[in-house]
């Protein structure tokens, strides 16, 4: 059939980043789009994740900041009274909308989409798919589309812990509408969620304990777990290692909520005003109908997708978390426009994570670009790492915080570099220098000898590269 047979060029399920991505691309190519939202425009991003969490997670640093900068700087005398919890949310959630208006709702209209209010279920069959949406009034209309993109993307995941269904539990959605700071706080998870809510709860007043079934930050360099710890034992808040909950309820007397965990072998019970769990999300792709039309989904649910981003029906596309792909916003867009690309232009393109940057927006922050140690030597490399103290770096000794690391991993048969992971002020910063570095293929030496503004914390990254030669306690703060 021609494209003209069809309603739409492109029809999308879902509104989020990779969904704009997208339609944007498709647009400015000529492509009749469709968008269908179920919900709230603008996904996961703007409305439940990094724009409202961030936007928490800056008030409570500020506070922080407050109440520790006397002993940070001498001569500093600073105080912070307790949170007006319902005024901060108010913010965060004008923010959020004016977000919303500006950068979804408002830009829809000004590339010409349809963007339809409704919940869209395929139909048809797998060589001829089209979609049945139903609107919120209860109208249901039939539309087909040449190509067809989910982007619904995920939602918390709860494992099934005995009692859980009982429990007036919070999830990283829930926790930012909280109307009050809570006395006390269990999170479940390690993970970056849990390591952002964590934190950010503890700097509002909240006593936190988390319970984590490894390390910290399990995925990344155990330095930056270790790092991590060391950082929330100042703060107050206890880390709990090696805990599998094996059961929840609610004290009827107390009100709190009850976790028992099997701790390092041990059975210990752990209690709290609020329990938080972060234990990960799951692509949202129950409902769609996508059996009927072919679209094969793995255990947990996502999208079955090629490097190409096809799903088993070579109509259908998938793009975002719904893939059970790396859960970026970045990754979510440049998957939304590769989909544009590889369904109209035929330009078969694959994605490449190689150079995918990490960042957890703690207080100091983790970031990392490319491999780790582990996964270098998982892959052949015969590599040599080194990990540099912030103490070495002169802007972390002029913020008078060198909490955390600069840690290389090089291949020591070319010095090429292949990995960096930061933990300090400014990380994300220092790992988007990092993907232009590995990007380049440039080696340890090459770093090392490069210009660097000083007194900045990016400055670390050719420290680093200098420690591999160079006893870097010996070097002049101003003339390394």
């Amino acid at each position: 059939m021609s494209a003209a047979s069809f309603d739409y060029d492109l029809a999308i399920i879902g509104s989020g980043g990779a969904a704009f991505a997208a339609a944007i691309r498709a647009t400015s190519r000529g492509k009749r789009v469709l968008m269908v939202e179920r919900s709230t425009v603008g996904g996961t991003c703007v409305n439940t994740g990094c724009i409202p969490s961030k936007a928490l997670l800056a008030a409570a640093e500020a506070r922080h900041v407050a109440l520790d900068a006397s002993g940070r700087f001498p001569g500093i005398s600073t105080s912070a009274e307790p949170v007006d919890m319902p005024e901060l949310v108010a913010g965060k959630r004008s923010l959020v909308e004016s977000m919303r208006s500006e950068k979804y709702v408002d830009l829809a209209a000004g590339y010409g989409w349809n963007l339809q209010r409704g919940t869209a279920v395929f139909a048809g069959t797998a060589a001829a798919p089209v979609l049945n949406i139903t609107a919120p009034g209860g109208t249901t209309e039939t539309v087909s589309a040449e190509h067809y993109l989910v982007a619904t993307g995920s939602t918390p995941w709860i494992p099934e812990v005995p009692g859980m269904d009982e429990v007036d539990y919070l999830t990283s959605t829930s926790a930012m509408e909280l109307q009050d700071v809570p006395a006390s706080m269990l999170v479940v998870g390690g993970g970056y969620v849990a390591l952002e809510q964590a934190q950010l709860f503890a700097r509002l007043g909240t006593e936190v304990t988390i319970l984590v079934r490894s390390k910290l930050a399990s995925a990344e360099e155990p330095e930056a777990g270790h790092a991590l710890a060391g950082v929330f034992a100042d703060e107050g808040i206890r880390v709990v290692r090696r805990a599998t909950a094996s059961s929840v309820r609610t004290d009827e007397v107390s009100g709190d909520v009850v976790v028992d965990a099997s701790v390092s072998g041990g059975n210990e019970e752990f209690r709290a005003a609020r329990l938080l769990m972060a234990t990960g999300r799951r692509p949202v792709t129950e409902d769609l109908n996508l059996c009927m039309v072919g679209v094969e989904t793995g255990d947990r649910g996502e999208v079955l997708v090629d490097g190409s981003l096809r799903s088993t029906n070579p109509r259908i596309w998938a793009a975002g978390d719904v893939t059970g792909h790396p859960e970026f916003v970045y990754v979510a867009a440049a998957h939304g426009a590769l989909m544009v690309e590889n369904a109209f232009e035929g330009a078969g393109r694959e994605v490449d994570y190689r150079h995918l940057p990490r960042v957890t927006f703690t207080s100091p922050a983790l970031a990392a670009v490319g491999m780790t140690d582990k996964e270098a030597n998982q892959a052949g490399i015969r590599c040599m790492c080194r990990v540099l103290p912030l103490k070495f770096i002169p802007r972390a000794l002029v913020n008078r915080d060198t909490r955390g690391f600069i840690k290389i991993v090089a291949d020591a048969d070319t010095g090429r570099i292949v990995g960096i992971t930061v933990v300090g002020k400014d990380a994300g910063d220092i790992a988007a220098a990092g993907i232009y570095i590995l990007e380049a293929g440039m080696t340890v030496d090459q770093v090392a000898n490069l210009w660097s503004p000083y007194l900045t914390m990016a400055e670390g990254i050719k420290i680093a590269a200098q420690s591999f030669t160079t006893d870097v306690s010996k070097l002049s703060c101003c003339a390394a």
